[in-house]
């Protein structure tokens, strides 16, 4: 894995990883209601899925790649 890689899939995971968590908190819920334990372990598996479907390869990357 390169250095590029990493910067493009921990990118793609920390995005992931914030929608999963803003989706987790209903609008009509006072924040001191919100069970923000299961936020935050929703959006850390989201992140790993995220990691882990990075490996199958990364749009991003092959579009620099093509370029050069």
């Amino acid at each position: 894995m390169s250095k590029q890689w990493i910067k493009a899939a921990g990118i793609r995971a920390i995005k992931t990883m914030a929608q999963t968590a803003i989706a987790m908190i209903p609008a009509g819920v006072m924040i001191s209601e919100v069970s923000w334990v299961a936020v935050a372990s929703t959006a850390a598996l989201s992140g790993l899925l995220s990691i882990l479907t990075s490996v199958a390869g990364l749009p991003e990357l092959k579009e620099e790649s093509e370029e050069q």
